[in-house]
């Protein structure tokens, strides 16, 4: 609650209700999405990570970003990059959640390597990436998004080779079949051909 009551001085805003709907409107996005993530996870039998997927979005540092640059239509991690170069939020993400592939990059003495990421965590990946794209399009969802947002952001992508094909045979699996059918092909030894 002290949060709640110091937020406007945090960020220099004057007007209260900006503020309080900047970090309700955030709070709401956030856990919108984990609810929805969690529901596609338990679908394709991951349990513990549709429980725990995100939680660190509820952390100091995340909730900072999110709050401060939260505008319902675009991530408040492309915000904070915007206006400093760099976003610390996504800094603090990217290195707790297993189902980003940036989390799988390694430094060796040949530069920055991806690791091939285990299958559960591109399960987790998929799941996220639709549910994003269900939030944040709303009604203009379709089961396309999820490819087309994929692929319009191949640009300085490092992930490695078999993850990045399973991702991509599964954002087009679901364009041409949709979810169900996707997540019943997940569900029936896929694991075995990755």
């Amino acid at each position: 609650m002290i949060l709640l009551r110091i937020a406007p001085f945090l960020y220099g805003v004057k007007d209260y209700n900006i503020v309080m709907n900047k970090v309700f409107g955030h709070l709401k996005t956030i856990t919108r999405h984990k609810i929805v993530v969690g529901k596609l996870c338990f679908h394709c039998h991951l349990y513990r990570q549709g429980l725990t997927h995100d939680l660190s979005k509820y952390s100091p540092i995340e909730l900072k970003t999110g709050f401060k640059y939260y505008t319902g239509k675009a991530s408040p991690i492309d915000g904070e990059r915007k206006s400093k170069g760099v976003s610390l939020g996504w800094l603090h993400h990217k290195g707790r959640n297993r189902h980003h592939w940036e989390y799988w990059l390694d430094n060796s003495k040949n530069g920055l390597i991806a690791q091939k990421m285990p299958y559960n965590y591109v399960i987790e990946m998929f799941c996220d990436s639709v549910a994003a794209s269900m939030i944040y399009q709303g009604k203009d969802y379709r089961d396309d998004s999820a490819l087309n947002y994929y692929e319009s952001h191949q640009s300085g992508r490092l992930i490695h080779p078999d993850s990045d094909r399973l991702l991509t045979y599964l954002f087009t699996y679901l364009k041409d079949n949709g979810l169900d059918k996707t997540i019943a092909l997940i569900n029936d030894d896929l694991e075995k051909k990755y």
